[in-house]
């Protein structure tokens, strides 16, 4: 944060609250140009967001934290607003995220992601179209354009042949078109350890500006199937599961046949891997952000497990292997 923008946030407080003195510092940053500050007031704290205008844009939030707050789940509360200069002021979640917890005491597994699929599913039933942006083809194809764009030609320097490019053309369409199939609810976009804080009640979601209108799995990858932290397949088949009866019983509109709902999510897995890896490697090269490039293994690894696994997707496969200089005789796979 630059000086000027941090006297801009000093002297707004101090106009929302005339005459009272506070502590001000660094809460947290995130992938965007946003940053967070704690303040303590009166012994309170509150919690400041830095959006600069000419980067950012706050009117999503306010938005998606109102119709959140309609799902009677545990979203900020906006305390004041000054959108001329790119300022919150926000309630206190905390600063104990999923992730911090789980990685100190992941036997809280199970309770945490029952408690955030709760919350995920609040958010689905009030689900109606025009509330929030359409998750479109444009949209998702525009991510998938990420992983060429970043990952492969800036990030590993690789000039693809032209039957390279004509096969992840053609597995992007079918990738496409399962997405697009899929019912549609209220999307968060970041529903991941890192944007879920131990509150009560718990959790308390944050870095919803991105809410779309989309498919039913894509909050479940990302909570499931999370860039910084991993689980084996067999919890995550048995998370998933247990998503799907309470999604059923709740009314939500949801395959029947859970090996049809389970093949739409790692079919999204892989939209969202791929844009993803493509993020990571556009934060790194171009904004700095060295952090993300450890993750990157991991969202590999998910990525390549659902390519093996079908078919259909085996041509992506083959070329993930040519990227990593994989020969097809060193490995064994099954499918479905």
């Amino acid at each position: 944060m630059t000086l000027d923008r941090l006297q801009l946030l000093e002297n707004w407080i101090k106009t929302e609250f005339p005459g009272k003195s506070f502590e001000l510092s660094a809460a947290s940053a995130d992938a965007s140009f946003r940053r967070y500050f704690r303040i303590i007031i009166d012994q309170q704290s509150i919690i400041a967001m830095d959006a600069p205008p000419q980067l950012e844009n706050c009117v999503p939030f306010l938005h998606a934290a109102e119709v959140f707050a309609t799902a009677n789940i545990h979203v900020p509360t906006i305390l004041a607003q000054n959108l001329t200069q790119g300022f919150l002021l926000l309630s206190d979640l905390g600063n104990t995220t999923y992730l911090q917890t789980l990685e100190t005491n992941p036997t809280a597994a199970d309770r945490l992601y029952g408690d955030a699929t709760d919350a995920l599913i609040k958010i689905q039933l009030i689900s109606q179209a025009n509330t929030f942006p359409e998750y479109d083809a444009t949209l998702l194809r525009k991510e998938l354009d990420l992983f060429p764009e970043w990952y492969i030609a800036r990030h590993l320097q690789v000039i693809l042949n032209q039957k390279q490019i004509n096969d992840m053309m053609a597995i992007f369409s079918r990738i496409l078109e399962n997405n697009l199939a899929q019912p549609k609810v209220f999307v968060h976009r970041d529903y991941h350890s890192r944007n879920l804080m131990m509150t009560t009640p718990n959790p308390g979601i944050l870095d919803f500006q991105d809410a779309v209108y989309g498919p039913i799995t894509y909050d479940l990858v990302s909570l499931f199937k999370d860039a910084y932290i991993h689980w084996e397949e067999e919890r995550i088949l048995d998370w998933a599961i247990r998503y799907w009866e309470k999604a059923r019983k709740a009314g939500l509109p949801i395959p029947t046949d859970f090996a049809d709902f389970y093949r739409d999510f790692e079919w999204m897995g892989v939209q969202r891997h791929l844009k993803v890896l493509g993020i990571f490697a556009r934060l790194f090269h171009r904004d700095h952000k060295e952090a993300y490039l450890k993750e990157m293994p991991l969202v590999m690894t998910y990525l390549r497990k659902a390519c093996e696994r079908y078919r259909e997707l085996h041509p992506l496969f083959t070329l993930l292997d040519q990227l990593e200089g994989i020969q097809p005789d060193t490995k064994m796979g099954y499918t479905f």
